[in-house]
């Protein structure tokens, strides 16, 4: 069933259930929205971690984090509902709930959706850590404390090997924190404490096709992106491939570091409002430049966005956006913008483990005092 938000009406919400979500699949050209909304309108929508549902921690997030000492009143309700429905995970396509699409009327291929991400509120004090089935930076040299649930696809268990890390939150003058033990039988109290800097790892639009679009690679659709920088603040650029974009939104962060080198980063669910705009023809071209393709911004920052197989020809894409972008928007003559970016921006890895590796660049608006 879709819900339609009227053009009076300003905000939305989308709730995450087994009718509004799907495990391990993107959206594609054919896909039903769950939600049309206008221009301009603010949806909240309640994102759920993959983590905990997994087959390999049995598809039962009350048991499995319960046997961390989490209480079953703390594991969000539509978490453990869409774990024990029947709906399909496709394995081989990917382990993320994405919940949508969202149809925003207006939208052609063609056009720019713009994101603004107002806000995102933690909906746990836990979160998992996973290095698993053979994936990860460095696939195959973390064997110990592999874990393969009996339940597990027995036809392929090799699927199933996996490094789970639970962590706890903590607020500390109001700031939260990520609390990570050491390990260390020798040091039984130590821990890692980190700042957390929610984001949510999946931002994307349907693209152009019918067939069956797994959730782990990102492109030019967005989806899979991982950039950390995309927090609450932030904005991302999608360029529409199908009429009404069909949005959607899912992997949500606490916390990551650039690279997410395990596998992934501290998983876990969150409640997103997000704002949704079109932008068309000149529009676009004022915002972003000549690009379309996948492009973030935060207040101090544009970001240029390079994904490819290979990570050496992402840093190239990365570094043919960053030029476009200054030569198109700022107005720089194409050598001068590599010589900036040599001297003064900084390309960050976003992202080595999606089978799409992902680089960005940060872009100081503060240098270009003019604009």
């Amino acid at each position: 069933m879709t819900a339609t938000v009227s053009t009076s009406t300003s905000t939305a919400f989308l709730a995450s259930t087994p009718e509004t979500v799907r495990w391990g699949f993107l959206p594609n050209a054919a896909a039903e929205p769950v939600l049309k909304v206008v221009p301009g309108t603010a949806v909240t929508i309640e994102t759920v971690s993959h983590e905990g549902i997994m087959e390999d921690q049995g598809r039962d997030p009350v048991a499995y984090f319960g046997s961390h000492g989490v209480r079953p009143a703390e594991i969000p309700a539509d978490q453990v509902a869409i774990a024990a429905s029947g709906l399909e995970h496709a394995f081989d396509a990917g382990p993320h709930i994405v919940t949508g699409p969202i149809r925003v009327d207006g939208a052609a291929a063609g056009d720019v959706l713009r994101v603004r991400v107002v806000n995102l509120e933690l909906r746990a004090t836990f979160g998992v850590i996973s290095n698993r089935h053979g994936l990860g930076c460095l696939a195959g040299e973390f064997p110990e404390g592999t874990a393969r649930h009996p339940d597990a696809d027995k036809d392929h268990p090799e699927r199933y090997g996996s490094v789970l890390t639970f962590a706890r939150t903590r607020a500390v003058g109001g700031v939260d924190y990520g609390v990570l033990p050491f390990g260390n039988p020798g040091l039984p109290n130590a821990e890692a404490v980190f700042p957390l800097a929610p984001f949510l790892g999946i931002m994307g639009v349907a693209p152009d096709t019918t067939g069956p679009v797994g959730s782990v690679p990102p492109g030019r659709h967005g989806g899979n992106h991982d950039i950390a920088m995309l927090g609450a603040g932030s904005t991302f650029y999608l360029p529409v491939q199908v009429d009404g974009g069909l949005f959607y939104v899912g992997d949500p962060h606490y916390a990551q570091g650039d690279g997410e080198v395990a596998l992934t980063a501290l998983e876990a669910p969150l409640r997103a409002t997000v704002v949704l705009d079109v932008l068309k023809g000149l529009e676009a071209d004022r915002v972003i430049g000549a690009l379309r393709e996948p492009f973030g911004e935060t207040d101090q920052y544009w970001i240029p966005v390079g994904m490819d197989r290979d990570l050496n020809e992402a840093m190239r894409k990365a570094t043919r956006a960053a030029i476009g972008f200054l030569s198109t928007k700022v107005g720089m003559s194409r050598a001068n913008a590599m010589a900036y970016l040599s001297a003064a921006a900084d390309f960050a890895v976003s992202q080595v483990v999606d089978d799409v590796k992902g680089v960005h660049c940060k872009i100081r608006k503060s240098d270009f005092p003019a604009l």
